[in-house]
């Protein structure tokens, strides 16, 4: 049993408070890991707000790097000293989705008691299979990816999730190909990281599509070659002038109703769609299947980039050090973990794009 801080959510919606809790030692299979920074995912906002409903008392945060400092029993995919990257998700292996290579759709969904608890035996929920907004967890070792690279712990952090989101929704799920255009819906911390995904894939144009001239600058420095206004009247025909056609992928990163509704209309012949950002449960949108159907246009989902972890970050990492992958430019701040209520603040204020917590 370790004693360590964590930022507890007692109530949706609340200030977190940094809370002592106890960390059972790692069982079979699993992993502790001291935890070096965490970033600051809007998913771990939403959660806390109550968007996606779930059990409190809780600990978020799931996009993180770090130290092993215990393995349990079993243990093969990293050992006591490894750095690594700690992600949100837990595959099995052996059910349906994990053994044709899609992981982050694992439908092993049965989990044990939370590894947290508080001094009087309360449960504290390790939220996303992680709880990473404290001094050290216990995930699966299906979690875990180490690496020997020299990369600073909260540039490391961002491969959990936002970076291996992006990217993997373009190349992964939307499978694009050398010459195709792309528009990227919303250029936030997933946003950036698909116009990336898109660069890297030989995309022939990239358009940022976003609510500020000062998000569609930026997008430009990571990759986009044009950005589009969503407040303008009926951006998707800015897109076709652009393009002189439809876009070959739309990828839409923001959990907005409104975005999803008018990502269809940015598709041409052939066109496909990837839906990313989630928006709070039990919303929906709306569009013609008449138009896709007569047009071949596709939609799918991608949860975390259909990624392959073991396999996928580290040749993001392989292109970070080659200078091909802009993964300095997206940590906007870093805070401690008792200022993570200021940095939940300012990341709703819409200017950042990854907050890190570095302990």
């Amino acid at each position: 049993m370790t004693v360590i801080k964590a930022a507890v959510c007692r109530q949706h919606g609340q200030p977190m408070t940094i809370e002592t809790l106890n960390l059972r030692d790692p069982l079979a299979g699993e992993v502790s890991v001291k935890i070096s920074a965490v970033a600051i995912c809007h998913s771990d906002i939403h959660y806390a707000e109550g968007s996606f409903g779930g059990e409190l008392p809780a600990v978020f945060g799931h996009e993180a790097a770090g130290e092993v400092v215990a393995v349990g029993d079993g243990v093969t995919t990293a050992k006591v000293g490894d750095k690594v990257v700690v992600t949100l998700i837990r595959s099995c292996g052996t059910c349906p989705t994990c053994t044709t290579g899609r992981p982050t759709i694992c439908q092993t969904t049965k989990r044990g008691p939370s590894p947290l608890t508080m001094d009087d035996g309360t449960n504290v929920v390790a939220e996303m299979d992680c709880g990473a907004f404290a001094e050290q967890v216990i995930v699966d070792q299906s979690q875990v990816v180490p690496f020997t690279n020299d990369i600073r712990p909260e540039v490391a952090a961002l491969l959990g999730c936002g970076v291996i989101t992006g990217i993997g929704a373009v190349v992964n799920a939307g499978k694009l190909r050398a010459g195709e255009d792309v528009v990227v819906i919303g250029a936030g911390g997933v946003g950036l990281n698909a116009i990336q995904g898109a660069r890297i894939a030989g995309a022939r144009r990239i358009i940022a599509v976003d609510m500020t001239e000062d998000r569609l600058e930026q997008a430009k420095s990571f990759g986009a070659t044009d950005g589009v206004l969503a407040t303008d009247k009926a951006p998707w025909k800015q897109v076709q002038r652009i393009l002189r056609k439809g876009a070959d992928l739309c990828v839409v990163t923001v959990g907005a109703i409104p975005a999803y509704d008018s990502a269809p209309r940015y598709l041409g012949w052939g066109g496909r769609l990837v839906m990313v950002g989630m928006p709070h449960a039990g919303s929906t949108a709306s569009y013609e299947p008449l138009r896709a159907a007569y047009t071949g246009q596709g939609m799918i989902g991608s949860k975390m980039g259909d990624v392959v972890i073991s396999r996928d970050i580290p040749w993001m990492i392989d292109l970070y050090e080659q200078g091909r992958l802009n993964l300095d430019d997206l940590v906007t701040k870093t805070w401690d973990l008792e200022q993570i209520n200021e940095a939940i603040a300012n990341t709703l204020e819409g200017s950042a794009i990854r907050n890190v917590l570095v302990l």
